[in-house]
């Protein structure tokens, strides 16, 4: 029987292992659709193809597979670009399916035209445009193999005739895709650079992101052999932070502890695996990277001595020829300052946080982190959520996800990113850490969420403000304005989409409310009404402070509590030898 393009595709996801869709059906890409109809492969049916987007991202970094969304002509395919940037910038397996106008109408400013193959050139790796069946057999084998290649997102544009053209060439898509990850060693000049560095430096600190995700047992194999305190940027502490003997927290716009002084202070700094963006805190003499992504190697700051390999390659490649440091002094004096620099801010989210009304958003986040499972995905809106997340939510034995808009930095992905994360997997537990702008902003996939049943759980921090956007004006030196909006009820929303929820608003049943909340069967919202002044500028911050966003005044104006990061600080003080 003559199978169309459109059923070649949807056949070739199902061997790739795809479970689901996720998108938005109509127009000129029903011929997907009914071909998807005919398939095991499940539809999630979204409310915007933005949110189609994120959630296929989370689910490819959950499970390390490949994810795709799809979106209709015009409209629906600018709709994606969103969620699309947000995916190819944390890496993601994704096949974008970008339905197009009829061919024969491509460049006559047909009905919802655009150029999706200019559009989508920036947020992916490979864009192409499908022209006749054959060929699609060809661009969607690239396209896959481009993606699972580690190489971000792939978007395949096909107009609907073509969809619907009778495929004859099944030459590429019957190929095997390559998933396999060779080990990068570093290259023998770099790596004895490296090592005479180390050797030569009195102090070393280590700064680590996600690329020690595969790492963690070396790093602090290394770190034990030249007594190194190591500090993390976001996207590297849930694979570093826990049960770390020579944690000193996190740098940058959400530092805390010690972490800034002994990457600062050391002798020698070593970036693992991390691009971290804000040059402002990373210093700019004797600075060592390791990187398997050579174009990451010195574009933050002063780097030298660059090496190209796998974090974990290369610690295993240099190990055996350092000289193990007997000094720890300086390990152990960033160890004492963390713990003092813990215990001096811990105050602000234990005092009296059971009276407090509106309730302190770190007392909440405090207690979402001990009664959420160990294993739990957590996704996280940007802005103030993203100080609660770095603050308060740990990952006590290595077994929880954090998911966030890190890198594209956009509003609104916590609960798409929850939706995708939840479609994965039904019996893991999935948090989203919502705040009302973001939630606002996307609030419709409330409904994807009821109509698929998903038992995620959707914690809304409600502080009726673009909390963020005031703390951005307040360090600028500017008024506040349009940051703060009435109250919204979103327990009262999502009751009436058929989910259940409850409102929290007294500090003292929080605890109870909120485990009762997190152990309901099915989806729930859980909205907590919090300060909207948590975090706001202290009243001693100098002006010299405020101007630029300086490192001084981020760590001041971010000491607002640390969560059981306080527990570890101090339990490491027990690794200092006694004199």
């Amino acid at each position: 029987m003559p199978q169309t393009f459109a059923e070649q595709l949807v056949e070739t996801l199902e061997r790739q292992g795809v479970k689901r869709i996720f998108g938005l059906v109509g127009d000129s890409l029903n011929p997907v659709v009914d071909a998807v109809r005919q398939s095991d492969i499940e539809w999630i049916h979204v409310r915007n193809e933005e949110a189609a987007a994120f959630a296929a991202g989370a689910e490819s970094l959950v499970t390390g597979d490949l994810a795709v969304c799809a979106a209709s002509c015009g409209p629906g395919n600018t709709h994606l670009i969103q969620g699309l940037y947000d995916s190819h910038r944390n890496g993601a397996k994704v096949l974008a399916i970008a339905s197009h106008i009829p061919s024969l109408q491509i460049g006559s400013t047909f009905f919802q035209e655009t150029h999706p193959e200019i559009l989508f050139k920036e947020c992916s790796s490979y864009c192409e445009m499908i022209n006749s069946a054959d060929q699609g057999d060809r661009v969607l084998h690239h396209a896959i193999q481009s993606t699972m290649a580690g190489n971000g997102v792939s978007v395949v544009v096909i107009p609907g005739d073509v969809s619907k053209m009778e495929s004859k060439q099944h030459t590429f898509t019957n190929s095997t895709i390559s998933t396999g990850r060779p080990v990068v060693f570093p290259d023998p000049t770099e790596a004895a650079a490296l090592v005479s560095a180390i050797n030569e430096a009195d102090t070393v600190a280590l700064f680590c992101g996600s690329g020690v995700k595969n790492a963690r047992a070396q790093v602090l194999t290394l770190a034990e052999k030249i007594k190194a305190p190591i500090g993390h940027a976001l996207g590297g502490k849930q694979y570093i932070q826990h049960g770390n003997p020579f944690d000193v927290g996190m740098s940058g716009l959400l530092g805390y502890g010690a972490c800034h002084d002994a990457t600062n202070d050391a002798d020698l700094l070593i970036l693992l695996g991390t691009d971290f963006p804000y040059t402002e805190f990373l210093p700019t003499a004797n600075v060592a990277q390791i990187d398997i992504n050579g174009a990451h190697i010195g574009r933050r700051t002063t780097v030298s001595y660059p090496v190209v390999g796998d974090v974990a390659a290369t610690i295993e490649n240099i190990l055996p020829h350092l000289e193990e440091k007997t000094d720890r002094s300086f390990l152990d004096k960033m160890l004492r300052e963390h713990e003092h620099k813990l215990s001096s801010v811990v105050d602000a989210y234990t005092h009296n946080v059971e009276k407090h009304t509106p309730i302190h958003p770190e007392f909440a986040a405090d207690l979402l982190d001990e009664l959420a499972d160990d294993d739990a995905v957590f996704t996280v809106d940007t802005g103030m959520c993203n100080v609660w997340h770095a603050r308060y939510i740990n990952n006590p034995t290595g077994k929880r996800e954090f998911l966030g808009s890190f890198r594209h930095g956009t509003m609104a992905n916590a609960l798409p990113h929850a939706i995708g994360a939840q479609a994965a997997d039904r019996h893991r537990q999935v948090i989203a850490m919502c705040g009302d702008g973001g939630l606002g902003m996307l609030l419709g996939e409330l409904l994807t969420v009821k109509l698929h049943e998903l038992p995620l759980k959707a914690i809304v921090f409600n502080n009726s403000s673009l909390g963020m956007v005031k703390l951005e004006m307040l360090v600028e030196g500017q008024p506040e304005f349009e940051t703060d909006h009435d109250q919204v009820n979103f327990a009262d929303i999502a009751q009436a989409a058929g989910i259940r929820s409850v409102r929290i608003t007294d500090p003292a049943t929080l605890r109870a409310q909120l485990a009762e909340a997190l152990a309901t069967d099915g989806p729930a919202l859980i909205e907590i009404v919090t300060d909207p002044n948590a975090l706001s500028i202290p009243p001693n911050i100098t002006w010299e402070q405020v101007m630029g966003f300086s490192k001084a005044a981020t760590r001041t104006v971010f000491g607002g509590g640390v969560g059981k990061m306080l527990d570890l600080a101090r339990s490491n003080l027990r690794n200092i030898p006694k004199p």
